[in-house]
């Protein structure tokens, strides 16, 4: 099985961009659980110190275009990746 590099990475982009804006939202609707989930996430490290409950910060473009960016390149990297080691020699 092959897979097509391009729609791996359109595929994977779309994906992450999704999750980001769903995020954002997250933060603007729910700031308390979100803070909470993340702490989980990041092992009980507080993040009350840096935490901003403005989803809509000014540099939430930059971090949407370069989430996007970098998960298409993954996407692809990955694809290609997986096409290279499955060939049979």
């Amino acid at each position: 099985m092959k897979f097509n590099e391009k729609v791996w990475a359109n595929t994977t982009a779309v994906f992450v961009g999704v999750v980001y804006l769903f995020c954002r939202f997250a933060i603007a609707l729910f700031p308390g659980f979100s803070m909470a989930v993340t702490r989980s996430w990041f092992h009980g490290f507080d993040v009350a110190r840096i935490w901003t409950p403005r989803a809509f910060s000014e540099n939430f473009l930059l971090g949407f275009v370069t989430a996007v960016a970098l998960s298409w390149l993954a996407g692809w990297l990955f694809a290609w990746l997986y096409n290279y080691f499955s060939v049979k020699k």
